[in-house]
């Protein structure tokens, strides 16, 4: 008998050993990554899996440059974390469509990420009521699939 694949175990040693090797610039002719901020090396990567609803993949990649990367970039120079790569799965047998891998350098980085994004789409858009707005709209191109966090190898 043969046993069922465990693909974010796999792909978890995958994302592992590819932030290890930062040094290498993402390749969007290949619809792989979108990054903020140079890669430098960290600790720890905190890695999210989303989901793009049917037929919202191409808007939810726009959302995700025009929204989330200035977030993320000012977030970043405000120190909440060293870099952030999005991959886009172009295997379709992955519950994931896309993999935003946040490289970190130490736990006290990874406590704050997540109020350190909030605080940053607060100061890109300092109406309550636009990013109430915004958030409802980003609920309806993805779901979320599931976190990890990991060890960066070196």
């Amino acid at each position: 008998m043969r046993r069922a694949a465990r693909p974010f175990g796999a792909l978890l040693g995958v994302v592992v050993s590819a932030t290890a090797c930062a040094g290498a610039a993402p390749r969007a002719d290949v619809g792989a990554a979108h990054a903020v901020g140079a890669p430098p090396a960290g600790a720890i990567a905190q890695i999210y899996y989303w989901r793009a609803r049917p037929g919202k993949l191409d808007e939810y990649n726009r959302y995700i440059r025009d929204v989330a990367e200035p977030i993320d970039e000012a977030a970043r120079q405000r120190g909440a974390f060293l870099s952030v790569t999005t991959y886009v799965a172009q295997d379709t047998t992955v519950p994931w469509t896309h993999m935003r891998v946040f490289i970190l350098r130490d736990s006290a980085q990874l406590a704050g990420l997540g109020a350190a994004l909030d605080a940053a789409g607060a100061s890109l858009e300092p109406d309550s009521v636009k990013r109430r707005v915004r958030g409802e709209y980003a609920a309806t191109l993805r779901d979320r699939v599931g976190q990890a966090t990991a060890r960066v190898l070196r």
